[in-house]
Order: structure tokens, then C-alpha cells, then sequence
């Protein structure tokens, strides 16, 4: 009997010990990019290169100004780990590709429902990426066909 981890807990460890080098004073995240079971990219949510990290300026404008999760990411002076991964490899590698992403809270460390933002899933779509396995509570995982995203465009107006 095979008493090893699963591919996808096994992935998803991975992406857990890589948003551990996030810079984010509100939410950890970690990404891998896996292609023929083989790493090809990672990425963690910090600040673009050469510009202070949110982490050693003390503060989040975000949460400063009181702005909820999920909201005015403009404001935000992360990359997203999603992106991080994705700018850090060419497309024709990422083509049918898997990202892992896994979330924990910045300040109690306990692992979040992770999930792609709207603008992270345009750069998953545009990758080529085929699917997005997700840690979630519980140690649950959450897996996602990118099709549905084009088949249920959230940037459209909900008609009735």
C-alpha cells in the first residue's frame, strides 16, 4: 500500500512553504506553476523588485485606509504570487500547465480559502494554464477547470 503523499498535497506543501516568503502584512500567498510533474515557476505576493515591501515600511495602505479583502487592488503595492509565477515563465511552458496557490493569514498564520482574484484568473487564462488546484480550510483542496471562467465570464454585466 502506497502510504506517500498525494501529488496534489504534496504540490500544495510546496506552494505553502513558498508564501512564506511573502512580504504581505495582511495575506500570505504561495504559487507554483507544475507542468508534466515538474516545478517550472513559483511566486510569493511582495512588492514589484526594488521597491520597499509592505513588511518593512510597517504598514498597509489597504488597511489603513480600511478597504475590505478583495477590493481596490490598485491601491495594493503586491504582485499578486499568481503573477509572480506566471511573468517568471514563458507561455509555451505554462501551456496545459497546473498552479498550485495556497493563502494563510498574515497574522494568525492559519491557512485561508485561497482563490485567484479576478485579475489573477485573466493572467491564468492568458497562460494557458489548464487548471488551479486550491488549498483550502480544513486542508481541503478546491480544483478548477479554467474553461468555466470563459464560459462563465465574470467581467460581463449580469443580464437578466
Amino acid at each position: 500500500m502506497d502510504m506517500r503523499t498525494g501529488k496534489d498535497d504534496y504540490y500544495l506543501g510546496i506552494a505553502d512553504s513558498v508564501q512564506s516568503r511573502s512580504t504581505c502584512l495582511r495575506r500570505k500567498y504561495g504559487a507554483i506553476i507544475v507542468k508534466a510533474d515538474e516545478i517550472i515557476s513559483t511566486g510569493y505576493n511582495g512588492a514589484p523588485r526594488g521597491r520597499k515591501n509592505c513588511c518593512d515600511l510597517g504598514f498597509c495602505t489597504r488597511e489603513h485606509l480600511n478597504i475590505p479583502a478583495g477590493e481596490r487592488y490598485e491601491l495594493c503595492r503586491s504582485v499578486h504570487a499568481e503573477q509572480n509565477a506566471i511573468i517568471s515563465c514563458s507561455r509555451r511552458d505554462m501551456l496545459g500547465s497546473v498552479i498550485y496557490l495556497v493563502g494563510r493569514d498574515a497574522k494568525t498564520n492559519e491557512i485561508i480559502n485561497a482563490a485567484p482574484c479576478t485579475l489573477c484568473r485573466r493572467f491564468i487564462l492568458n497562460a494557458g494554464i489548464e487548471k488551479v488546484i486550491c488549498r483550502t480550510v480544513n486542508n481541503g483542496v478546491e480544483i478548477i477547470d479554467v474553461r468555466q471562467w470563459i464560459e462563465n465570464d465574470d467581467s460581463l454585466p449580469e443580464t437578466k
